[in-house]
This record gives C-alpha cells, structure tokens and sequence, in this order.
C-alpha cells in the first residue's frame, strides 16, 4: 500500500466546528476518529465528515500546510480552499521544498 502524505479537514455542522489534520494514512486515520475510545477533540460531536483533503509531497510539506491552516485561525478560509483551487496551488508551491 502506498502512502500518501495529506493534510485533512473535517467538519461537523452540529459544532459548526472544523478540524484540520495530518495523515500519511487518511484511511485508518479517519477510522481513528470514529471511535470514541482513541478520539480527543472530535468526539466532541458524532457528525464528522471529510470536508477537504490536500495531497502533499513529503510529510514536511503536508506538516507545513497544516500549520499554515491553523494559523489562518479562519473558517472564511477553510470555505475558500474550496471556492478557490488556486488557495491550495499556492500552499502546495510555497512548501514544496520543506
């Protein structure tokens, strides 16, 4: 099985919350976020879906994404990766060689 490095982002409408995170294995990972017993921050909510997934490079650039989203500390800009490919074009340019 070939692993790809991604940065994830689930929504629940029931908090109106997002997470963001990193995998080098979305599959197991979001399996991971089903189970209350191995679940922190998401089990605050049973309605988690995968909103949007950027596949990285490296682990370093998908690391990097991740921080620059929580950073942006935004929902507006969580909504515009969607609205907006070229948002995620850029993210995938500026730390392509991290």
């Amino acid at each position: 099985m070939i692993m790809i490095p991604c940065v994830y982002i689930l929504q629940s409408k029931q908090l109106n919350r997002f997470y963001i995170g990193y995998s080098s294995n979305i599959g197991l990972r979001l399996e991971f976020h089903k189970h209350p017993d191995t679940r922190k921050f998401t089990s605050n909510a049973k309605d988690w879906i995968l909103y949007y997934k950027i596949d990285c490079t490296t682990k370093s650039q998908a690391l990097a994404i991740e921080t620059h989203i929580k950073r942006m500390k935004s929902k507006v800009y969580i909504v515009n990766l969607i609205k907006h490919p070229e948002i995620t074009t850029k993210l995938l340019e500026k730390y392509r060689d991290c």
